[in-house]
């Protein structure tokens, strides 16, 4: 079976992926009366092999979201970035190459579903390449009024069906395919 890439994120109201600094806060802030199990991550993340993020994105998990546990661990971790000198965790590959052309060289290999962590810069160019398969949007219900747009620097229009729409603890999924 060919492999998917998917872009599974979450989004404020007004289309952003983070705060002017970065930060994403936002997310842990929504508040529900009853909150229900909710296990669309794990069934999400039993489907992916890959992850592929940003060097960014990268060093907010390692650092401040998730410093003392890797939370990709049994995945393959590839990092786009033109640094050096970065701190690896176990199963984590940096790469200096084009989003496109590693998404290009996974597809052709076997494996299960690619999942695009992040962030917005490599988003774009994969719109653009027409490479993303799957849109999994969870809305959290917060207006931030500025901050980093999930598309941000894309120009190009895609069409897209709508999957699946689920609400769930006062947030909202959308996952839509190409």
């Amino acid at each position: 079976m060919k492999r998917k890439v998917i872009l599974y994120i979450a989004v404020s109201i007004d289309g952003f992926i983070a705060d002017t600094q970065g930060g994403i806060d936002f997310l842990g802030e929504v508040t529900v009366d009853k909150p229900v199990s909710d296990d669309s991550y794990e069934r999400f993340y039993e489907t992916i092999d890959t992850v592929v993020m940003g060097r960014t994105t990268y060093q907010q998990v390692v650092e401040e979201l998730s410093p003392d546990h890797y939370p990709y661990e049994g995945a393959k971790s590839y990092v786009l970035t033109t640094q050096q000198h970065l701190k690896a965790k176990e199963g984590v590959q940096f790469v200096n190459a084009s989003v496109v052309s590693l998404i290009e060289r996974l597809l052709a290999e076997e494996g299960g579903d690619i999942w695009l962590v992040g962030g917005a810069s490599l988003i774009a160019p994969l719109i653009k390449a027409d490479l993303i398969d799957e849109y999994n949007l969870t809305t959290v219900p917060v207006i931030l009024g500025q901050g980093i747009s999930l598309f941000e620097g894309n120009s190009t229009k895609r069409h897209l069906k709508l999957k699946e729409i689920t609400a769930v603890n006062g947030m909202s999924s959308q996952v839509y395919t190409r």
